[in-house]
Formats: C-alpha cells, structure tokens, sequence
C-alpha cells in the first residue's frame, strides 16, 4: 500500500510494503505518527523540522519527504490521470487506462521548469492511491511509474 500525506510545508510518502515497523518515526515525532490513530500520519501535529528528522532515521525506507514547493497535485478520475498545478497553471500529469485487468500508468510527465522536485512521484503516488481506494491492481507501463511502483 502507498501513501501520500501533504501539508503546507512538506509531503511524506509511505510504503507500507518496505515497513518493518522499527518504530523510530513513532519515537522521533509521537505527534505526527502514531499508530493508534486513523490516519496514523499527522502532518499537523508536529514541527516540519521534527518529522523530516524523524523520517530520516526510517531503517526501512518506508518513509520520505520532500518539500511541496507550492504545487498541488489533485486526482481527475473523470480523465484518468492526476494533475500538478503552480497556482493555476497546469505542469504536469499522469495518465493511467482503467481495464479489467486493473489500471495501467501509461505516462507521467513534468514541464521541464518543475523537474527535480518530485512533482512526477506525487503524481504516481496519487494515482496509485486512488486505485488502491478502488480496490483495482495498479502496473504501470511508463518506465517511471513502474519504478516508484518498485520503490
């Protein structure tokens, strides 16, 4: 399972799959994770400071974080693909096919001024959540998706 966790400041990604629950995230910020709470990450209860250094210290590599730069990125199941916007200026997508096999990435792509800044990986992330909500297997035959899909 893949999740996305965004505040003003940052977002965290989390693979449930790497895991191993060492519980150095719980200790370096109680605050943000905690495994009693639905969702069990917080953004908002802690220092962005504290959570980076947290996330640091994952053993596993189950957790990471990046700055979010001021970009959003928003689900557009109608169209089949997630979308990053600078205000309201569109600079990325990634596209994805729904089949009874499950849904396909096909492509993801970035405007070359907002690459390096995980935009492209937010974007994967999201479409991965939203397949997984949708209880629909996720591959990916754009080599970049298919490797955040790997991570």
């Amino acid at each position: 399972m893949h999740r996305l966790y965004e505040n003003d400041d940052i977002v965290v990604f989390w693979n449930s799959d790497k895991c191993f629950h060492a519980k150095r995230c719980v200790h370096g910020s109680p605050g943000c994770f905690d495994p009693s709470r639905k969702p069990w990450i917080d953004l908002n209860r802690a220092e962005t400071k504290q959570i980076w250094q947290a996330i640091s210290e994952c053993p596993s590599g189950a957790l990471s974080c990046l700055y979010r730069h001021e970009i959003d990125v928003v689900i557009d199941v109608e169209n089949c693909r997630s979308i990053a916007f600078d205000g309201d200026k569109e600079i990325g997508e990634c596209n994805y096919r729904v089949s009874e096999e499950g849904w396909n990435i096909y492509h993801t792509g970035v405007q070359d001024d907002y690459t390096g800044k995980g935009i492209a990986k937010r974007l994967v992330y999201k479409v991965i959540e939203e397949a997984e909500r949708n209880h629909a297997q996720i591959a990916a035959t754009c080599s970049y998706a298919a490797k955040v899909i790997r991570e």
